[in-house]
């Protein structure tokens, strides 16, 4: 059995940071996208800005929950604390939740421009998924207590 405090290996530090650095950005669009930010919301089209200043609260509630449980995971992996899994895994269902209500129940695909946003939110998934996977499997190996 690992010791409860092995030193993390240096690819773990890398990895956290990176995840860190990488869900903070989702944090910014998110909060500039809430905030209306003209700088950042300038790039989009009116019917772009309709689609997302009309998103129904409990979608915004999911995607806040979404959002911050991802940058909550990273800060908690920083900290090699093993409630990282726990807010990976909650960020996960919420934006799961999320993209079925965008692309299963909206015109999301025509509205942003076809086929981009999709792959950008299978890679956004993907990311959130290896990040779960990555805290559970440094919590089984004793990296995170």
């Amino acid at each position: 059995m690992p010791d409860a405090h092995e030193k993390a290996p240096i690819w773990f530090w890398i990895l956290a940071v990176i995840g860190l650095l990488w869900f903070a950005m989702g944090a910014f669009d998110y909060s500039a996208t809430q905030l209306r930010l003209d700088f950042y919301m300038s790039a989009f089209t009116e019917e772009q800005l309709a689609y997302f200043y009309g998103f129904p609260a409990w979608y915004v509630a999911t995607w806040a929950i979404s959002v911050w449980g991802a940058v909550a995971g990273a800060v908690l992996l920083l900290m090699r604390k093993k409630a990282a899994s726990l807010m990976f895994l909650i960020s996960l269902i919420s934006f799961v939740i999320g993209a079925i209500y965008s692309y299963g129940f909206t015109n999301a695909m025509e509205i942003m421009g076809g086929i981009g946003p999709v792959i950008f939110s299978a890679v956004i998934f993907l990311s959130i998924l290896g990040y779960f996977w990555l805290a559970r499997t440094a919590s089984a190996n004793g990296i995170l207590r």
